[in-house]
């Protein structure tokens, strides 16, 4: 209010006293962007250390010149290959040309078996699968497995 009655009607900051930011260089920034490339899973301490500049910088360059952000991964169901796709069909194509060669002797030759199913079991949090990706980017995708019984 008091700089509005000295007359001075600018919105813009003015100079403030303290340190400068010689801290974010395109160098500097280089450089971080370099180490997320490397390993997108990289925490912003570590990166502060490598460096020797403050955690509260890296994340500011981070964040706001780099325009990333950390994402944890989506969990969807389960991934399938193409050819784990085809192969039940094929298998069904199959079956259906032996019925078709002699369909009352497909049953009695028709062998079938008891499934084991064996689950493989990812200790890794939705916190441990983070990583840094551009503003906008779809979220990375981990596939979610059960644990066995």
């Amino acid at each position: 209010m008091t700089h509005f009655k000295r007359g001075n009607f600018s919105t813009c900051g003015a100079p403030r006293p303290g340190r400068p930011r010689t801290v974010t260089t395109p160098e500097i920034i280089d450089q971080i962007h370099e180490l997320i490339l490397e390993d997108r899973r990289i925490s912003a301490k570590s990166i502060a250390e490598q460096l020797g500049i403050s955690r509260e910088r890296v994340g500011s360059i981070i964040h706001e010149d780099l325009d990333m952000r950390k994402l944890s991964a989506k969990w969807v169901p389960k991934s399938l290959k193409a050819d784990q796709k085809r192969k039940p069909c094929q298998s069904s194509e199959q079956l259906l040309e032996f019925f078709r060669r002699d369909p009352n002797d497909f049953m009695s030759r028709l062998v079938t078996m008891d499934e084991t199913w064996l689950y493989h079991y990812d200790p890794e949090t939705k916190q441990q699968s983070m990583e840094w990706q551009q503003s906008g980017s779809p979220r990375p995708k981990k596939f979610r497995v059960q644990k066995p019984a």
